[in-house]
């Protein structure tokens, strides 16, 4: 009986520390930006005004509007209707959402990713912008619909990033609200 209770505080014990980032707190001030220009950004805001949470939206952020961040959230998510009104190609976006990622972990800026926008922001032109945001996560937040295949399940247990797994876009509003 003690063996067992030895190796469930091993077990116990060995998860926290492997996994420190699920109870991850953010700070504000809180910059959100889009990777791949879709409306989602737009929901994002929302949903942290449904939280009382203040932040600042500028879907098309570069490293100069990172000044006085604490908190970068990117939500991933390809739309060319947006990439079409923002006037750039899909190439300059990933450019643009690669030298901010860069830029933010320079400056030691938190990053959350917000993955809200289901199977819609899934599939081949929105993956490369999801993996791009995903992998440089410090936490994720991901409805449901949007991770049937375990994408970003797995891009968090690769990169031991903490994930919340959430059944619908306004569940993310009582998640990010745990987060800050």
């Amino acid at each position: 009986m003690k063996t067992i209770s030895k190796l469930m505080v091993i077990v116990l014990f060995g998860s926290i520390f492997l996994f420190p980032q699920n109870d991850i707190k953010f700070e504000k001030p809180i910059l959100i930006s889009s990777a791949g220009q879709s409306a989602d950004v737009t929901l994002a805001g929302m949903l942290l005004k449904k939280s009382k949470t203040e932040y600042k939206a500028l879907p098309m952020a570069k490293e100069a509007d990172l000044e006085g961040i604490n908190t970068l959230i990117i939500v991933p998510g390809f739309s060319s209707k947006g990439l079409g009104a923002a006037g750039i190609s899909r190439d300059q976006e990933k450019a643009r959402v690669n030298a901010l990622v860069n830029a933010a972990k320079k400056k030691n800026i938190k990053i959350l990713m917000l993955h809200i926008g289901g199977t819609a922001r899934r599939g081949q032109q929105s993956d490369d912008f999801n993996q791009i945001a995903a992998e440089a996560s410090t936490h994720m937040i991901v409805v449901k619909q949007g991770n049937e295949d375990k994408f970003f399940t797995k891009i968090a247990s690769d990169k031991k990033i903490g994930i919340k797994v959430v059944d619908k876009m306004a569940d993310a509003a009582a998640a990010l609200k745990e987060v800050f």
